[in-house]
């Protein structure tokens, strides 16, 4: 069985995802970059055991790999998958608090 460390592999820090986490909003929202086997039971136990919060919603996608190229030499960039959790109102991740 795989752990919870496995499961989330690390938060996507940008612009767009601060957006989500604002203390505005009711319901906050933070985006990890999640194991590719990983499906949605899976993704919001792991959140929960790890930062001790209660998820009430989870959205994956696959982000899909681009052609890149550097000189003559061409290649792609891998593919992953996204997932962002929405949290119960009130609920935040102190792991993110001073960052921004």
């Amino acid at each position: 069985m795989k752990t919870p460390q496995d499961i989330i592999i690390q938060p996507i820090v940008s612009e767009k995802s601060y957006d989500g986490m604002s203390a505005d909003l009711a319901h906050p929202k933070y985006q990890f970059r999640v194991a590719e086997y990983a499906n949605k039971a899976q993704i919001k136990e792991a959140i929960e055991k790890i930062f001790k919060v209660t998820v009430t919603k989870v959205n994956t996608t696959s982000v899909v790999s681009k052609p890149k190229r550097r000189g003559v030499f061409q290649g792609y960039t891998p593919s992953w998958k996204k997932a962002v959790i929405t949290l119960k109102e009130g609920d935040k991740i102190d792991f993110f608090e001073g960052i921004a």
